[in-house]
């Protein structure tokens, strides 16, 4: 088995720079055809836009806004077309939000996920991501045979008819959340049955190391991959754990939440991400997740940009003084004054009574000056907090709610 899933793994840096100049003016050219991105692309030239640094003049789109269209336009409101041959399958997520999914190989590139594990033509998977609506299932499903795996669709649920069809069938690798497999293992012992599962990829839940080092007590090696229903893969774990390596298939940026700037290098922000599928050529996708670019190139050979993993939510949104605060409030606050370099939103309490306090990353300004901006732009009144520059963590945090309710 090849060490690499393919070559694009292993381009360098100048190669990368020479594709991605080929490919993304030919995806914005795709997505300006769609009536999704009719608006929003209207003024932009393909031709210009070669480079990540070029994707930052575009619109950020927002979940919220693919939910508006589809209720406006129809299921895949305007950003996919139905009646394109490759597209196989329409899936539903929490909303709901209706993604496609596609019949060629390996649309949702998890195949490079499986393979990062060890998953080969030798194994059976258990794949115990939900084949129900969702497309979880379908995805670990198109992976395993990009890599030449069987697939035992077991979905969830149901656990010791799960022992009983791994030890039966003789599964040797297994697809699903980090817990679950712990859940069938223990059925596993408790029903006597000695199970072959050697490798595992899993994903839709934290893997924490304590449950990591449990399973490789086992003699089982995991590695998560990181994905969602609209993009496909995004990221995936080497052999050498150390962060998450870029899906070849997709560019990621890493923004203040509730904008579309793009923070310093190693800061926590917001994971927006262009797809390079032509089937779905969703441009600058906010993910809500927050992350960070992790400096330098991975230990196992692959040279492609690297995140730390999934650091939390960036969507702070917060009920302060019976009004909704927004992330992209603060990010319009910043706007309004040239000096000011970042905001920071503190909810607390005193009493039985809610107390907002802005922090504002100045080198000098007008305390009244700021109020204004902040009822203006949030709404509310709050404490100004007038803040030297870089003295703000870089954590991603615009808005933090230290309220408590017990």
């Amino acid at each position: 088995m090849s060490r690499f899933f393919d070559d694009l793994e292993t381009r360098s840096a100048d190669q990368r720079a020479a594709d991605l100049a080929a490919a993304l003016p030919a995806q914005i050219a795709r997505a300006k055809q769609l009536p999704g991105f009719a608006a929003s692309l209207a003024d932009t030239a393909p031709a210009k836009v070669t480079s990540v640094e070029d994707l930052a003049s575009l619109p950020v789109l927002r979940k919220s806004e693919l939910g508006a269209a589809q209720k406006a336009s129809g299921p895949l409101g305007g950003f996919a077309d139905l009646s394109n041959p490759n597209i196989a399958h329409v899936f539903q997520s929490p909303g709901p939000i209706y993604e496609p999914g596609g019949n060629t190989s390996d649309w949702f590139r998890f195949g490079r996920v499986l393979h990062a594990v060890g998953i080969g033509a030798d194994d059976i998977v258990q794949n115990c991501f939900s084949y129900h609506l969702t497309p979880a299932g379908m995805m670990f499903e198109s992976g395993a045979r990009a890599v030449g795996a069987k697939v035992l669709p077991a979905g969830v649920g149901q656990t010791e008819m799960q022992v009983r069809a791994a030890a039966d069938i003789g599964t040797t690798a297994y697809a699903g959340t980090p817990d679950y497999l712990k859940i069938i293992l223990d059925k596993a012992e408790e029903m006597g049955e000695k199970l072959k599962i050697t490798k595992a990829t899993v994903g839709g839940g934290a893997l924490f190391p304590s449950l990591r080092q449990e399973y490789a007590d086992r003699g089982i090696t995991v590695l998560q991959g990181y994905g969602t229903a609209d993009l496909g893969s995004i990221a995936y774990e080497s052999e050498s754990m150390e962060g998450m390596i870029i899906d070849e298939g997709v560019i990621v940026e890493i923004v203040t939440p509730g904008t579309g700037t793009p923070v310093a290098p190693g800061e926590v922000g917001e994971v927006v991400v262009t797809t390079l599928n032509p089937d779905y050529p969703l441009i600058r996708f906010a993910t809500g997740d927050l992350s960070a670019i992790l400096p330098g190139q991975s230990p196992c050979g692959r040279t492609n940009m690297r995140i730390k993993g999934w650091m939390g939510r960036a969507d702070q949104t917060a009920k302060i003084k019976g009004m909704f605060v927004r992330p992209e409030q603060v990010a319009a606050l910043v706007a309004k004054h040239d000096e000011v370099t970042k905001a920071r939103v503190i909810a607390t309490r005193a009493g039985e009574m809610d107390v907002m306090t802005v922090q504002i990353e100045s080198a000098g300004g007008d305390e009244a000056a700021y109020g204004a901006s902040v009822a203006d732009a949030l709404k509310l009144k709050g404490k100004i907090e007038i803040v030297a520059p870089g003295s703000l963590p870089k954590d991603g945090i615009v808005i933090e709610d230290q309220r408590k309710y017990d």
